[in-house]
Parts: C-alpha cells; sequence; structure tokens
C-alpha cells in the first residue's frame, strides 16, 4: 500500500515519529508545520515533502492541501496532530490565545478534512486520524483552551466517521496522556511556575498521580497505532477514540 499521508506538526515529537513511521511503512509523506520548524530536514530524511504552514490561517490549510495535491496526487491518508499548549487559569487566559488554540487544534483539523474530502469520497477510501489527549475525555485545570480543542476534534470524528462511512473513509481519535514530547517538557515547566512546585513534582504529583503506569509514553508509540488504523486490519474502525492512557481513565 503506497498512499500519500498528510502529517500536521510533523517537525517533531509525535509528528515526527508519525512521519517517520508512515514513510518507513511506504507512504508519501507531506510533512506540514511552522516556517521555523525543523520541518525541512525532517522530510529531506524520509523523502517527503515539507509544506511550511501556519495552521491558524485558514487560506494556509487550503494552500497546504493544494501543495500536497500537486505534489504527489489526491491525499489518502490525514493526520491532525498539530497542536500546542498554554497553562492559564480561565480569568488570566488571553483571548487572543484562545482564538489561535481553537483555530489550529480545532478549525485547522476541520479544514483540512474537508479539503481531503473530495478525494476521499471519490476514491472510495480515506483514513484520518485525529491525534487527541487523554484531555479529550478528562478536563484538568489550567487547559481550558486545550481542553475545550481537544473534545470538539471528539466530536468532530464521529460526526465524520459516520459521514465518511458510505465511501470507506474512516476517521479515528487517538487519545494519549503524556508523551515525551517538547510540548510536555514545555508544559512541565509551565505546570512548575503556575502552581509554585518543582518540575519533578509535576511529573509526580500532577501528571502521573492519576496512572497505573507510572511512566511516560514514547512518541513511537502513538506512531504504530497510527500505523495500525491505516492498515487494512483496521478498516472496519471508525468513531472511535484508542486511548493510550496508561490506566487514567481506569478509575
Amino acid at each position: 500500500m503506497h498512499k500519500v499521508a498528510l502529517v500536521t506538526g510533523a517537525a517533531s515529537g509525535i509528528g515526527r515519529a508519525v512521519a517517520e513511521g508512515l514513510a518507513a511503512a511506504g507512504q508519501r509523506v507531506v510533512v506540514a508545520d511552522l516556517p521555523n520548524s525543523e520541518g525541512a530536514a525532517v522530510a529531506q530524511a524520509i523523502g517527503g515533502l515539507f509544506v511550511p504552514t501556519d495552521l491558524a490561517q485558514r487560506e494556509a490549510c487550503r494552500a497546504l492541501v493544494t501543495a500536497a495535491q500537486a505534489h504527489f496526487g489526491p491525499v489518502d491518508i490525514l493526520v491532525n496532530n498539530a497542536g500546542f499548549q498554554s497553562i492559564n487559569p480561565i480569568a488570566d487566559f488571553a483571548e487572543d490565545v484562545w482564538e489561535q488554540m481553537i483555530a489550529v487544534m480545532l478549525t485547522a483539523p476541520f479544514l483540512l478534512t474537508k479539503y481531503v474530502w473530495p478525494d476521499m469520497q471519490a476514491q472510495q477510501w480515506g483514513r484520518i486520524v485525529n491525534i487527541g489527549s487523554i484531555h479529550s475525555l478528562r478536563a484538568s485545570p489550567f487547559k481550558v483552551g486545550y481542553i475545550a480543542a481537544k473534545h470538539g476534534m471528539l466530536g468532530l470524528t464521529r460526526t465524520a466517521a459516520l459521514e465518511g462511512g458510505p465511501y470507506g473513509i474512516t476517521v479515528n481519535l487517538i487519545a494519549p496522556a503524556y508523551v515525551r514530547t517538547p510540548l510536555v517538557e514545555q508544559q512541565i515547566a509551565d505546570q512548575a511556575r503556575t502552581r509554585n512546585i518543582s518540575p519533578d513534582e509535576v511529573i509526580e504529583r500532577v501528571m502521573l498521580e492519576p496512572a497505573a503506569i507510572k511512566r511516560l509514553i514514547e512518541p513511537s508509540e502513538v506512531a504504530e497505532l497510527v500505523n495500525f488504523l491505516c492498515s487494512p486490519a483496521a478498516s472496519s474502525m471508525s468513531g472511535s477514540v484508542f486511548e493510550m492512557a496508561l490506566g487514567w481513565t481506569a478509575r
């Protein structure tokens, strides 16, 4: 199976691991990330295409899909992974940060889904994997923008799955707990500042306290699940949430 895969936020962390995993499986990968990211290096290493993109801009979402189609042809696989974090109480949460988070983490996945949808419909095959979070299912304080966007992505996933079923398009959401990424390292520092505790205490008392398995998830583990969801073995799976919760939701 040699498909065209578009991965957002693919310059580092989960997105990079996903792009590398899909390329290793034989897919032609479009790496989308900010212009000042390591996206070009990632694309060169895997033989893919780097498209510098600010997903907060609606026209950039359209241009990203157009560039992917022009270079490789119709997009068969879409992995909506791009995101960022802001840690603040609701009263102190800046309105412009809220708008940017919703734009990148919810509006952009909707727009990219909309733009790749016609080709997937025409070929009667498509795979859309949304990288959510355990915060698609649970809330935590000081993360209102992130959690609102991740909850919204779950609704988008389920609705798109219902509409895509007749056309062979599956849409699923992966909900990991804390993954060892640069974003999580930033979260640790932000949480330490907000809660006035040490970074080690953040990991032990905030991140891993609810978990049965006391470790961070590796990006490669998420990438392996993405590859499975894009494989023939997962053709019956759609509208589902695949928890990588370290036992968090078992309580």
